[in-house]
């Protein structure tokens, strides 16, 4: 513990430093209207009237609801909300006396204010849910997890504070979402197993994984014909923002970000086994740690690339069901950009994180088969991890 202490002020200048970055970053211009910008919360006081309404065929049960405003222009301002009489809902909840809910107001040229139902407010179950989490992990993984529960949150504040406000003001995202990935993933894993040579390794092999797979995706996005304009939260943003945003950039930095998570796991764990087997047999030359490495990490390897195939399969849901019912054919409709970015999203992000196990391989096994002759390095980069000291 002592040999790690002196890590601490090196993690708060990091972050010092990450603040500094993001603080002086500033968003264009003033700001413009966006989901959720005009909404309010309000609370239900009181049910006025309920029905069943025929909308093409469909019963729907409705409401008319009282509520109160609770704050900007118009709070404590009690109106009036038609709730699914006039458009079918996705769901069979009834509005009751002491929901809160989120109403977006608007006014009429001749002045008069109506309110109208734009969802619940959820934060109170999301609080409990991120409560339990945190205990959870907290009474599972004790210190470390703690020190997890730090990391996510140091990644959030990178995303929100580093990333966004960097493509927003026209950079490139792909350069950007590499910076902020490095800078993302390298302290969170500090954060989380300590200043040691595993984590080295470790933050060694995720830097090189994550510029190759930067390379593999922008090669395969040209080849492709690809722009990144499948998502149609794209073309929202496009008109929002009144900065051009390089688009196919966006789309390769979205990659990268969406692939941190699994390759965050596949390096940590590749590191831990090279360095677990050659605590155990010390005497396995570069080839037998290299094999015995490799075994563990094909494992884990294949099950985490079908992970990532039925996260974006479970993600895609909706759309190959509509696909489906339209009877589509799909070899043809693999051709259209918001299949095909998909696609290159997945088998892209499946190569870098095949690529990350012999890669975290290699290097691991050179830190490791160096533990006993660091001497006075050992004082500079750590001990070997895991508990292990030597």
């Amino acid at each position: 513990m002592k040999k790690t202490l002196w890590l601490f002020p090196f993690l708060l200048l990091i972050g010092v430093t990450a603040y500094t970055v993001v603080a002086r970053v500033q968003l264009p211009g003033e700001g413009f209207a966006t989901f959720g910008a005009d909404t309010v919360r309000a609370e239900v006081t009181q049910i006025i009237e309920e029905g069943e309404v025929d909308l093409g065929g469909y019963m729907q049960k409705y409401q008319l609801a009282r509520i109160t405003i609770l704050e900007g222009q118009y709070a404590g301002i009690p109106m009036e909300i038609d709730y699914g009489r006039r458009q079918v809902r996705s769901d069979d909840y009834l509005l009751k006396p002491g929901d809160k809910i989120i109403v977006t107001i608007s006014k009429t040229p001749d002045n008069v204010v109506n309110a109208y139902f734009v969802d619940y407010v959820r934060t109170t179950p999301i609080l409990w849910l991120t409560v339990f989490f945190a205990i959870a992990i907290v009474l599972i993984s004790q210190w470390k997890g703690i020190r997890a529960l730090l990391s996510m949150v140091f990644s959030l504040y990178i995303i929100i504070g580093y990333i966004i406000p960097h493509i927003l003001n026209g950079e490139d995202p792909l350069t950007i979402s590499i910076i902020g990935s490095i800078i993302l993933l390298g302290i969170s894993l500090y954060l989380t197993y300590g200043w040691t040579l595993k984590t080295h390794a470790a933050v060694i092999s995720m830097v090189i994984v994550l510029l190759i797979t930067g390379a593999l995706a922008g090669l395969f996005v040209v080849f492709a014909k690809l722009n990144g304009s499948g998502d149609e939260n794209v073309m929202f943003l496009m008109q929002l923002s009144d900065t051009p945003i390089n688009l196919r950039g966006l789309f390769l930095g979205g990659l990268i970000i969406g692939a941190l998570g699994v390759l965050d796991d596949l390096v940590t764990t590749q590191a831990s086994a090279v360095f677990e087997l050659h605590h155990a047999n010390p005497s396995l030359g570069f080839r037998g740690l290299y094999g015995a490495a490799m075994r563990i990490g094909q494992d884990h390897v294949a099950a985490t690339v079908n992970t990532l195939v039925l996260a974006y399969a479970g993600a895609s849901l909706p759309m190959l069901l509509m696909f489906s019912l339209g009877h589509g054919d799909y070899g043809y409709i693999v051709n259209f950009s918001f299949i095909a970015e998909e696609i290159v999203r997945t088998l892209v992000g499946s190569l870098g994180l095949i690529a990350a196990v012999p890669i975290a391989t290699v290097i691991a096994i050179f830190f490791a088969q160096r533990v006993d002759s660091l001497g006075k390095w050992e004082q500079v980069l750590g001990p070997e991890g895991s508990g292990h000291t030597h």
